[in-house]
């Protein structure tokens, strides 16, 4: 049996990045889908500058990953371990977030996801 170390800083500094209310909040939408800084401050309810940090932390500690597409930049959960811990206590992902579909359709977003689901929808009623 092989003993392994763990690194005891690594695991706290993630552990406290973890343990903040508006971050899983974001975690659990972005398990789902990649999703902009607008939506996510719409599922919030806070400014772009709060939602811009938050992301940041997560970025830094490679647990998300950005990727711009023209003008906008997504954001999507890319930490195989954390996605697998929020498997675990928040339950599997079923469906796209609840809370996050609502505030999708509150916002006015000029993101080309919110363009095409706009269009989609238009189509659908017609």
């Amino acid at each position: 049996m092989m003993i392994i170390n763990p690194d005891y800083e690594l695991l706290s500094t993630r552990l406290k990045l973890l343990a903040h209310a508006e971050r899983l909040r974001m975690l659990d939408a972005l398990r789902r889908d990649p999703e902009c800084v607008c939506h996510l401050e719409a599922l919030l309810g806070k400014p772009q500058p709060y939602v811009s940090q938050q992301l940041r932390l997560m970025r830094d500690a490679g647990i998300i990953r950005d990727e711009k597409q023209g003008q906008n930049v997504f954001y999507r959960l890319v930490d195989a371990d954390v996605s697998a811990w929020l498997d675990t206590i928040l339950g599997p992902v079923i469906g796209p977030h609840p809370a996050m579909t609502l505030h999708k359709k509150l916002i006015a977003c000029p993101c080309p996801k919110c363009a095409e689901e706009l269009e989609i929808e238009a189509v659908a009623i017609a």
